[in-house]
């Protein structure tokens, strides 16, 4: 089912000199493809025997550099067909672009499941009403966009565009096809927080029935020496909050701003919380490595809807924020607790 999506140039970020960046970046990632297939005989030798002599029986270095053979390739397809849409004049097709991420998610989860026998279940796709969606999503890891983006594009075959950090334009793909559909690469460092917030506003204009914003609020992948730091710093700024959030076991403190702004762009959607546990630790390389030692590595995404009528707005939202984090940091502390008998 189509859709009908706004014009996505006022949502870019204004990045200098964007040509010199893919000029790098898409160089990078085909000598990167060119080299681990040519090289194919001599990094499986190397990694087994790194495996081996680390007694490592699952061989995570041999399944996380497969993996980056695959990754290396999709990306450099993907930047090959967006060129090619560019090429015959449908660059600016939204429908063409959409249609390209989601391949491209998708065979990125299905690369991460024959290379590393990563298993991923899902739950509450079918329960997703027909109306524009919000979706607040917990960040753990460097494949939560990857996820959601599957899960939204080829589950629920919706429409996500993604409030997400800058860097991410160093990924090609992500800088390309990111661009040519509603997305907005927001600035964590600039002081112009007004001009950050009107432009997640923006992004959200116009969104129709297939239409999901998604938006991480904790706004950085979780570990405990970052959730210890900010709900200390709550401490002087918002002791109230601090006395809640201090009980948080997995999950940073959310910040509502991002999400506020989207809440009044969206006055017809639901709310969609995504949340999921599997993919604890997987925010560093060698954190991916250690979970692939693990057997059967296996993560599981649940999404819960709230109707709109039940989300309050304004000042209210924040307070209805803390409270839904703590009911999933307490959702994936008992999850990932180890069965018994």
């Amino acid at each position: 089912m189509s859709t009908v999506l706004p014009e996505p140039g006022r949502y870019d970020v204004e990045v200098s000199r964007p040509w010199i960046r893919r000029t790098i970046t898409v160089s990078a990632v085909w000598f990167m493809a060119l080299a681990l297939l040519l090289l194919l005989p001599v990094w499986v030798v190397v990694c087994l025997l790194v495996d081996l002599f680390g007694r490592k029986w699952r061989v995570p270095t041999l399944r996380l550099v497969a993996f980056a053979l695959c990754w290396s390739w999709l990306e450099a397809i993907g930047v090959s067909v967006a060129g090619i849409l560019w090429l015959v004049g449908r660059g600016k097709s939204q429908v063409a672009n959409y249609a390209l991420q989601r391949w491209w998610a998708k065979q990125l989860i299905r690369s991460l499941r024959i290379t590393c026998g990563f298993g991923i279940d899902v739950e509450g796709v079918d329960a997703l009403s027909d109306k524009p969606l919000l979706c607040l999503g917990r960040h753990a890891s460097l494949g939560d966009a990857l996820v959601s983006a599957w899960v939204f594009g080829s589950l629920a075959h919706r429409f996500p565009r993604y409030v997400m950090k800058k860097e991410l334009l160093f990924d090609p793909c992500l800088d390309i096809v990111g661009q040519r559909i509603p997305n907005y690469f927001v600035d964590r460092g600039s002081a112009a927080i007004r001009q950050e917030i009107d432009g997640i506003r923006a992004m959200a204009a116009n969104m129709m029935p297939k239409d999901v914003a998604v938006i991480f609020p904790e706004g950085t992948r979780t570990n405990d020496e970052k959730r210890v730091a900010l709900v200390q710093r709550l401490e002087k700024r918002a002791p109230e909050r601090h006395a809640k959030m201090v009980g948080l076991e997995r999950l940073l403190p959310p910040r509502a701003a991002g999400a506020t702004a989207l809440l009044e762009a969206i006055p017809e959607g639901d709310v969609v919380l995504l949340w999921h546990v599997g993919f604890d630790g997987l925010d560093t390389f060698g954190g991916v490595r250690r979970r692939l030692s693990q057997a059967e590595p296996h993560a599981r995404v649940v999404l819960e809807l709230h109707d709109r009528a039940t989300v309050p707005s304004g000042a209210a939202f924040e307070s209805w924020l803390d409270d839904r984090w703590l009911e999933i940091d307490r959702k994936v502390v008992d999850a990932s607790e180890p069965r018994i008998g």
